[in-house]
């Protein structure tokens, strides 16, 4: 049969013989499979494919390059990085309540919680635009430190108050005397301390709005703005809102705890300006005894927010509870505060869904 099929294939055609050339192009693929290797009528079977031994134990298989990576410790908690951490659970647990707890409301709520850590996070409506309010002041005052970085300013620089730079709501120096100098490093504590409204005037005349807007791109604010109109404390509408997200104060905020914004001498002084903040309310009216908490509050055009960073025993966050459209400021700060108490409890272990090494739950 095998010298047949090569007298076949050595056949040329010749004037007496008529067989058309396409015949013989249909006929020899089918020549060819039944001869092949594994064929109906051949004789050599079909060589094993090689198999790759299998791993050894606590070795990873060969992924193949156009499989898609592993989930990052970064993702949010349906990726469940870590899995061999007993605190996963309690996260879980705990965003779950913080989503309940928002849901129920009658007012706008945007979240974000990340884990500083083990990089667990999580968000509930976390890019949804929300006026600023004062927390527009935590980038004035990365803003600040940038035209300090540049040489074009100095903490030591001395600031003299005029009328124009005097402005109502929150804060003392409303009621000092025109003239009075102050340095930029004192101006940036009474920022942020007080959330003064004059002393936030006084640097934005230094700086300047326009170089801000230039900047918070910079500093990676895509929806975050700053406009003269919107720095008003009309309670009303304003043409020119100063818009925010809770995914960008957090954004913002875990990048100064890691030493990013600016440089970092200036992101740990920023960091322990923030953790000044007197008030005991919204997020800091609950927290337990030897903790920590660096924050700014926020509270104009009925928006009530916190964002901060939390340092606990068992791990430091970051924490951004904004709201919206609040019929009433005593009972959203309440809210917040009770958001803030949930994630306490977790990361102090009064759930019980995890313990420390060793034995007993983390207290």
């Amino acid at each position: 049969m095998r010298d047949g099929l090569l007298s076949v294939l050595s056949w040329s055609p010749s004037p007496r013989q008529g067989l058309p050339l396409a015949a013989l192009a249909v006929a020899l693929p089918g020549l060819y499979a039944l001869m092949a290797p594994g064929g109906i009528l051949s004789t050599r079977a079909v060589p094993a494919e090689p198999r790759l031994p299998a791993p050894a134990a606590g070795m990873r298989s060969p992924v193949d390059p156009g499989a898609p990576a592993e989930a990052s410790m970064g993702a949010p908690p349906s990726a469940a990085p870590a899995a061999n951490d007993p605190f996963r659970a309690s996260f879980d647990a705990m965003t779950g309540e913080l989503e309940k707890a928002a849901a129920v409301q009658r007012w706008r709520t945007g979240l974000y919680i990340k884990d500083l850590q083990r990089g667990y996070e999580w968000s509930y409506h976390a890019d949804d635009l929300f006026p600023a309010a004062s927390l527009i002041k935590l980038p004035i005052m990365v803003g600040v430190f940038e035209k300090i970085q540049r040489g074009q300013l100095s903490l030591y620089s001395k600031l003299k108050l005029r009328r124009t730079t005097r402005m109502g709501g929150s804060g003392s120096l409303k009621w000092s005397r025109d003239g009075t100098a102050y340095t930029v490093r004192y101006l940036l504590e009474k920022l942020i301390k007080e959330s003064d409204n004059t002393a936030m005037m006084l640097l934005l005349d230094e700086v300047g709005i326009g170089f801000l807007q230039q900047f918070f791109p910079q500093m990676g604010l895509v929806y975050t703005e700053i406009n003269p109109d919107g720095l008003r404390l009309s309670s009303g509408f304003v043409r020119s809102e100063n818009y925010t997200t809770a995914r960008e104060m957090g954004t913002l905020l875990e990048r100064i705890y890691r030493g990013e914004v600016v440089n970092g001498f200036a992101s740990e002084l920023m960091l322990d300006i923030l953790k000044r903040k007197r008030a005991r309310s919204r997020l800091a009216k609950h927290l337990p005894p030897g903790w920590q908490i660096a924050h700014k509050t926020g509270l104009l055009r009925r928006s009530c927010h916190d964002a901060a960073i939390v340092f606990s025993p068992n791990g430091d966050y970051v924490l951004v509870t904004l709201t919206g459209r609040v019929d009433s400021y005593p009972t959203a700060k309440e809210f917040i505060a009770r958001l803030g108490k949930t994630t306490y409890k977790h990361y102090r272990g009064d759930d019980g869904l995890w313990a420390k090494a060793g034995g007993g739950l983390a207290r």
